[in-house]
C-alpha cells in the first residue's frame, strides 16, 4: 500500500492556512476564560497565588513526561519547583538531576517568555532533559539536531512492541533550514493572536521533530511559552500538558490526521483551542484545593499543633498519595512510630483526621470530609 504524503513533504510547506471564521468564536471564548482566570487568581493574594502556581507547574511537568511514557515522582518535582520559586513547603524529597533538568527547562520557557527562542536555547533545554546523554539505555545526540543515523525519525505512541507510527518527520538533512524558518517565524512580532501562534508553533515544531528524543516535551514548552506571552505573565494557573495527558488518544489522532492532510490546519487549531479551554476550565480544581487549604489553616488557627503535625497535615492537603499510617507519618516527620501515634491521636480527637476501618499496625488515617478540597468552587461559590 502506497504511503500518503506528509504535510512537510508538500510543495507549499510550511505555508499553513486555516478558516478564520471557524476559529473566531472558540478563540474569543478561550480569551475570555483566560481573562477571568487571571483576574480570579490575582484576587487571591500573593501566598495563595504562589501555591496555585506551584500546583500547576508540578502537574504540568509530571503530566508532560507521562505523555511520553515517563513517570516522575511528584514530590521531587514539587520540591524542585518550590526551591526555584523561593517557597518554603516543608521537608520534601530532594530532586534528582533528571527532574531538576525538566523543571529548569519549563521554568525557563515560561519565566523568560519574552526572550528570543534560539537554537542555542533549544539545545540547552534538550541537554537539561537528558543530563546523562541517554534516553533510557540508548545513547542519543544531546544539544544538537538529530542525524538520522539509525534511520528516519518516526513519531510513535503506545507500549514497546505495540507502537503505533503516526508519521515520519522531516529528513535530518533539512533540519538546518527547517529550524531556521521556524525560529525566524517564532521570533517575529506576531501577526496572529498569540494563542493561535501557540497552537501553530506546537504543531510546526512537532512536525519537524528536530531532536532524537524529547520533542513532545519541548513542543509543549514552546506552546506554554507562547501562552505566557499571550497573557503577559510568567505565572501559570492552568496546564495544557495535564489536559493533553487526559486526552492523549485524541491528541495523537488529530496530530496524525493533520500530518497526513493538507496545509489547511483548521481541525488542528480547533482541537488546540478546545483543549486549551478545557485546561483553563480544569484550573478550578487547583483553585478549589488552594482555597480549601487556606480555609483549613484558618479553621485550626487556635489549635495547638506542633511542627511535625503541621508538616504532615500540609502533605495531606497537598494531595498525599496512598493512606497515612503511623509508619508513613514517622517517615515524613522523621520521628519514631510511638511519637507519630501520639501526634495522630489528638488530631483524631479534634476531628481533623478520621481513622480507617483497619486495625492494628495497618490502621490508616485521612483528613476529615469537612477538610477535603471543595473542587470547582471559587470564594464566591461559583465555578470558573
Amino acid at each position: 500500500m502506497e504511503r500518503r504524503t506528509y504535510i512537510h513533504e508538500l510543495e507549499n510547506w510550511p505555508k499553513f492556512r486555516w478558516d478564520t471564521d471557524r476559529l473566531v468564536e472558540p478563540l474569543a471564548t478561550v480569551r475570555h476564560w483566560q481573562g477571568r482566570l487571571i483576574g480570579c487568581m490575582e484576587a487571591l493574594g500573593f501566598d495563595l497565588r504562589q501555591e496555585a502556581v506551584l500546583r500547576t507547574l508540578t502537574s504540568d511537568v509530571v503530566k508532560s513526561s507521562e505523555i511520553e511514557g515517563e513517570k516522575l515522582e511528584a514530590e521531587q518535582v514539587r520540591s524542585s519547583i518550590a526551591r526555584r520559586l523561593g517557597m518554603d513547603v516543608g521537608a520534601l524529597k530532594l530532586a534528582d538531576r533528571h527532574v531538576e533538568g525538566i523543571v529548569e527547562m519549563m521554568l525557563d520557557a515560561t519565566g523568560h517568555y519574552d526572550q528570543a527562542l534560539t537554537a542555542e536555547r533549544l539545545f540547552a533545554w534538550h541537554a537539561a532533559l537528558f543530563p546523562t546523554g541517554r534516553s533510557g539505555m540508548t545513547k542519543i545526540r544531546v544539544g544538537a539536531w538529530r542525524d538520522d543515523g539509525t534511520g528516519p525519525m518516526e513519531v510513535v505512541s503506545g507500549p514497546i512492541g505495540r507502537e503505533r507510527v503516526h508519521f515520519t518527520a522531516s529528513l535530518a538533512a533539512r533540519l538546518g533550514q527547517e529550524m531556521t524558518a521556524f525560529l525566524d517565524w517564532f521570533n517575529r512580532p506576531a501577526d496572529i493572536d498569540e494563542v493561535l501562534k501557540a497552537g501553530l508553533g506546537h504543531l510546526w515544531f512537532v512536525t519537524i521533530h528536530p531532536f532524537d528524543d524529547g520533542n513532545g516535551r519541548i513542543a509543549r514548552a514552546i506552546a506554554d511559552m507562547t501562552l505566557a506571552r499571550s497573557e503577559k505573565t510568567s505565572q501559570r494557573f492552568y496546564s495544557m500538558s495535564t489536559q493533553i495527558r487526559q486526552e492523549r488518544t485524541a491528541y495523537y489522532d488529530i496530530l496524525e490526521h493533520t500530518q497526513k492532510g493538507t496545509m489547511d490546519v483548521t481541525p488542528w487549531m480547533e482541537w488546540f483551542l478546545g483543549c486549551l479551554g478545557r485546561a483553563i476550565d480544569g484550573a478550578h480544581e487547583i483553585l478549589g484545593a488552594v482555597l480549601a487549604k487556606a480555609r483549613f489553616w484558618e479553621s485550626v488557627r487556635g489549635m495547638p499543633l506542633n511542627d511535625r503535625q503541621r508538616l504532615v497535615l500540609n502533605r495531606l492537603l497537598d494531595g498525599f498519595e496512598g493512606k497515612l499510617t503511623t509508619s508513613k507519618y514517622a517517615t515524613l516527620a522523621k520521628c519514631s512510630q510511638d511519637t507519630a501515634l501520639r501526634d495522630i491521636l489528638p488530631l483524631v480527637e479534634r476531628g481533623i483526621l478520621v481513622r480507617g476501618p483497619e486495625g492494628g499496625r495497618s490502621t490508616s488515617y485521612a483528613l476529615a470530609e469537612a477538610y477535603q478540597p471543595d473542587e470547582g468552587r471559587t470564594e464566591g461559590g461559583t465555578k470558573l
